[in-house]
């Protein structure tokens, strides 16, 4: 066999679902940023999101306690920022202030939209039954935005130990999916 065996703390990142999202909270006028790339689409209409936000992370009870959030998508040129953002605590550090991250009302939920991400999803939990055993929230997209000046956005997408991979060219296949 050609194969060398993996080592299994090392599977997460063949499997890395999605794009690196930032996740805004907001609790006692306090909003917050996470930085995360553990989520997945469950359900197309409505929107269902499935994330999962550590336990020991910040916005793991604000989240938990409020019930809702945005998942601002950022492109890569902001990528630098992103990682910041994920590499210190919202316990100690005003992270819209200290990466100067521009934060907007949002129009259904309390946490900010981010003005420099190129689409922002206002999310209301709606599923909690995982949360004590995965630390996993069900959410459901109530609003989605759109920066229209930010055509082509490419995305990024952690690989683990601090590689990332940015979107590439895009393909069209014909699919029975839309």
């Amino acid at each position: 066999m050609t194969q060398k065996e993996l080592p299994l703390s090392e599977v997460y990142a063949l499997i890395e679902p999605g794009p690196v999202v930032l996740l805004t909270t907001a609790r006692k006028g306090h909003p917050n940023v996470m930085t995360m790339s553990w989520h997945m689409m469950v359900e197309f209409e409505p929107p269902l999101i499935a994330c999962i936000c550590s336990g020991g992370d910040y916005s793991f009870e604000a989240l938990r306690a409020t019930g809702e959030c945005v998942i601002a998508i950022p492109s890569r040129k902001i990528a630098a920022k992103v990682v910041k953002v994920g590499n210190c605590s919202g316990r100690d550090t005003d992270k819209f202030k200290a990466f100067k991250l521009t934060p907007r009302p949002a129009a259904q939920v309390q946490a900010p939209l981010i003005e420099e991400c190129f689409a922002n999803l206002e999310c209301k939990v709606i599923d909690k039954r995982m949360v004590n055993r995965y630390n996993m929230f069900i959410l459901e997209v109530v609003q989605a935005w759109r920066d229209p000046k930010q055509k082509n956005a490419k995305t990024i997408h952690h690989h683990g130990y601090g590689k990332f991979v940015v979107d590439g060219p895009a393909i069209t296949l014909k699919s029975k999916m839309r």
